[in-house]
């Protein structure tokens, strides 16, 4: 399955868009830096510590985006469940125009069918292909929930996020393995100590990692019918309660003949990490110039808890005590 099957070609950015692009790369060097964990550097940027494209492309979905009532954005903190939310999604809104047996997710990765917004933003430097997309728009993204403009996500609109977290034990560990993946040749390993050290000063792509959960959390509690705040863990143990309460969300809930059918337990048994990390597609480990990884680096485990065979308790305690620090008095807990 080729992409352009799903995305329409792109046109040069046009003068606004090139302003814009102008205005953040006189921005960028303004900023305060750090050392990123893989190839770019990392600029705050409005709270956060962002890539230099994560920056361009907020910059130009503020500027020039023009959302839609039907836009879905699936919204994560990198490495807390990113692929398997996009294949969710794509499924529950796509179920009745594909055969289980001859799915788009057999022959495509699911950054295929949900593109990365501010990645394609990024590398467009043009909103034009998200504005030739049909409705409705399936856009994945990590930024944070508040470099959105309101137009997105106050209540007179009725785009919607579907956000999933993570416990940051677990997130700390597969971004660690993630980052060595992605890392230059020319560069060493990552330790995991430098890695820890750094997410729990809040400096990793798109962190700090407690601001970010907050912020989706904090929009879920406000506004239940524009933002979906999903825990990994509870995916994991409860899966077919919580693609039925996601199709609900969606506005696409499951029919009575669906349930008798056992549409749920397909997409579900479709989505799964087994079946998608055992498709030829995502077997792939040809990288590109674009992508320098292979669809397989997308899947490692995906299990709970796997901190336990890589944090020492020390670490453990750390990161225990920073987390509870952060979310105290918020009302929300990863237990």
């Amino acid at each position: 399955m080729e992409t352009s099957n799903f995305f329409p070609s792109v046109e040069i950015p046009n003068e606004g868009c090139q302003k814009t692009l102008k205005n953040c790369n006189e921005l960028l060097p303004t900023l305060p830096q750090s050392k990123a964990w893989w190839f770019d550097q990392l600029f705050q940027y409005q709270g956060f510590w962002i890539p230099s494209f994560g920056i361009r492309g907020s910059m130009l979905i503020n500027d020039h985006f023009k959302p839609r009532p039907t836009d879905i954005i699936v919204a994560t903190f990198p490495k807390c469940g990113t692929t398997w939310l996009r294949a969710l999604v794509f499924s529950i809104i796509n179920r009745n125009s594909f055969d289980f047996s001859d799915h788009p997710l057999h022959k495509a990765n699911p950054q295929e069918l949900v593109l990365f917004f501010e990645g394609y933003l990024h590398r467009y430097g043009s909103t034009s292909f998200v504005d030739g997309l049909p409705s409705p728009r399936l856009l994945s993204t990590h930024l944070p929930y508040s470099l959105f403009p309101t137009r997105m996500t106050d209540d007179t609109s009725v785009c919607r996020f579907v956000y999933i977290c993570r416990d940051p034990k677990d997130v700390v560990v597969s971004k660690w393995h993630f980052a060595n993946k992605l890392r230059p040749k020319e560069l060493p390993p990552l330790s995991l100590e430098e890695a820890f050290d750094l997410f729990c000063k809040g400096v990793s792509e798109y962190g700090p990692f407690w601001d970010h959960v907050l912020g989706y959390w904090e929009a879920s509690v406000e506004s239940p019918k524009k933002v979906l705040f999903l825990k990994y863990e509870d995916v994991k143990k409860e899966p077919l309660g919580c693609v039925r309460k996601l199709a609900e969300f969606l506005g696409v809930p499951f029919t009575p003949e669906e349930e008798n059918n056992e549409t749920v337990a397909e997409i579900v048994k479709l989505c799964s990490f087994e079946s998608l990390s055992n498709q030829n597609v995502n077997k792939s480990q040809t990288s590109s110039g674009e992508r320098p990884i292979g669809n397989s680096d997308f899947f490692r485990k995906g299990e709970v808890g796997d901190w336990v065979n890589h944090l020492s308790p020390e670490m453990v305690e750390k990161l225990n005590q920073i987390t509870e620090q952060k979310l105290q008095g918020t009302g929300f807990n990863f237990d």
